[in-house]
């Protein structure tokens, strides 16, 4: 079994948040990019949580793990109906007609 140091662990989450807010920032178009990013915000954190609760032998982070993936779930089905039903009425996805 090949032992990982944190740090590189660590590092691939700071990776995988930054390209979620990077998304979030950079795109103002689109509004299924802004979900995928903060989805991808929200694994990183998680994946956070799963990390330092390993290192530190705690059942505490799984725990948090769970209610953020069930929020998550939440927030994706939600937001897609929305989105869905958005799409049936105006045609476009596109945040610029959202906002007017």
């Amino acid at each position: 079994m090949i032992i990982l140091n944190i740090n590189y662990i660590l590092n691939i989450i700071i990776t995988l948040f930054l390209i979620g807010a990077l998304g979030l920032v950079l795109n103002r178009k689109n509004i299924l990019i802004t979900l995928m990013s903060i989805e991808l915000m929200l694994l990183a954190i998680n994946l956070n949580f799963i990390t330092f609760s390993i290192y530190l032998d705690d059942i505490t982070g799984y725990i948090f793990v769970l209610f953020i993936l069930t929020i998550a779930a939440t927030e994706s089905a939600i937001g897609l109906a929305i989105l869905s039903v958005y799409y049936k009425l105006k045609q476009t996805i596109q945040m610029d007609k959202i906002k007017n």
